[in-house]
């Protein structure tokens, strides 16, 4: 028995107003419909602005009037962004908002006319109808401090967005006038790489600067002072460069830009971090998480940008469907096909996840040995990456005790819920 599914077609009742909206970036189409599907009243079409959203709250209220409906439900398809202005906006008043899968907009558009006519009236019906039969979710809109982590982390993703652009960029010019660059530095990024690069060092200017100079220049911002071999590899790298040796003038102005942008957003980013680091302190819970070898803060705020507030979730698998982590089978009769997951939802909350299970499996003890025997128990034995998909799943479920119980990880704890893998702890 699907429980969740009951709940939901519980609060459909007799009393039941059904409102279906069908979203776009200016004007939104919604239908009302009642507890058994039939159309109460023609659509109504109104503008994504107050005054619009006015126009729906008037429209509303006149039909829970005549048709004497009490309760209200008003969902939509998370269309992009233009959704949640809506969203918000109803939820502040009070309305019971639910969001429809697109997906089941798109397979279920033909039920009633068998059409594969598509168009704004016919879409916010379609939504109408599966709100009626209870396919609906109830969306996670972040409030107050997680809305600010789900914002911070669009930043976050934009500023890295811009430096990865930035990086390319440099390499692109390196390529052109000192592709030897980094073969004496393997990272530009370095502190000494990056002083020599900001203060606009080309092959020409290595050449005709003294030994001592460039060092002295170099040993400036490092801790720890740059040999003279590497000195001497650098001038012989510009002695025998390859580069481009015309256009010096507006290269210089080109690597100066980048530099100053690099530094900008370098700086901006570690602001950044840190202020969503001090926001997550916060969360009950958040300091537990990062406590954990291998589970860094940025994670944590990742983690809680995505999901919100843990303790809305009743159970650990709900985030797992939210991740798109959750299992699908298929199976007919006598025919077992493959196994796999859904990939069905947050997609940046699933990456998160994976991307932190593998480090885990390296450097923490107790993820380690669950590791290893997922990948070498005589029962389904797992390959590398799904075994680091049940890694995700299993720190889901850590995540949800402590951020519901304001409690420590145990690894101990964590190997008893494994009886075979207990036995083998026993053993030895």
């Amino acid at each position: 028995m699907d429980f969740t599914q009951n709940q939901r077609l519980m609060q459909i009742t007799e009393n039941t107003l059904i409102i279906g909206v069908d979203i776009a970036k200016r004007k939104h189409v919604a239908r009302a419909i009642d507890d058994r599907g039939r159309d109460l009243v023609k659509r109504l079409a109104f503008e994504n602005t107050l005054p619009g959203f006015k126009d729906l709250l008037t429209w509303v209220e006149t039909l829970r009037h005549v048709e004497r409906r009490s309760d209200v439900i008003i969902g939509m398809e998370p269309t992009g962004h233009y959704w949640l202005n809506l969203a918000y906006y109803l939820q502040d008043l009070g309305f019971k908002v639910v969001v429809v899968n697109p997906l089941k907009v798109k397979r279920s558009k033909e039920m009633d006319d068998d059409s594969p006519t598509k168009n704004d009236a016919k879409d916010a019906k379609v939504i109408a109808q599966l709100i009626k039969d209870g396919r609906f979710n109830e969306p996670t809109l972040p409030e107050e401090l997680f809305a600010e982590l789900r914002e911070g982390m669009k930043l976050h993703d934009m500023i890295q967005e811009d430096l990865s652009s930035i990086k390319a960029q440099v390499h692109n010019l390196l390529d052109r006038y000192f592709p030897e660059f980094l073969t004496v530095f393997k990272d530009w990024t370095g502190r000494s790489a990056l002083h020599l690069l900001t203060e606009g060092y080309f092959p020409v200017d290595i050449i005709n600067t003294s030994e001592d100079v460039l060092l002295e220049e170099v040993n400036k911002v490092t801790k720890r002072s740059v040999g003279i071999k590497r000195i001497r590899a650098l001038k012989t790298a510009a002695e025998n460069s390859v580069g481009i040796r015309v256009g010096l003038k507006m290269a210089r102005q080109e690597m100066a830009y980048l530099m100053d942008q690099y530094h900008g957003l370098a700086e901006r980013l570690a602001s950044l971090e840190n202020d969503l680091v001090t926001l997550v302190m916060e969360v009950p819970g958040a300091e537990e998480m990062m406590n954990i070898k291998g589970i860094g803060a940025m994670t944590v705020v990742a983690f809680f940008s995505e999901v919100g507030d843990i303790t809305q979730y009743r159970d650990p698998r709900q985030i797992i469907k939210l991740a798109g982590l959750n299992l699908k089978m298929n199976q007919s009769g006598l025919h077992k096909g493959r196994t796999s997951i859904t990939k069905r939802g947050r997609k940046r909350l699933r990456n998160i996840l994976y991307q932190v299970a593998i480090p885990l499996a390296k450097h923490n003890a107790a993820f380690s040995q669950l590791h290893d025997y997922y990948r070498t128990r005589a029962n389904n034995p797992l390959t590398g990456k799904q075994s680091f998909i049940a890694l995700a799943r299993k720190l889901i479920k850590i995540f949800y005790v402590i951020g519901t119980r304001k409690c420590a990880f145990d690894p101990q704890r964590m190997m008893q819920d494994i009886p075979s893998l207990q036995g083998i702890q026993e053993a030895a």
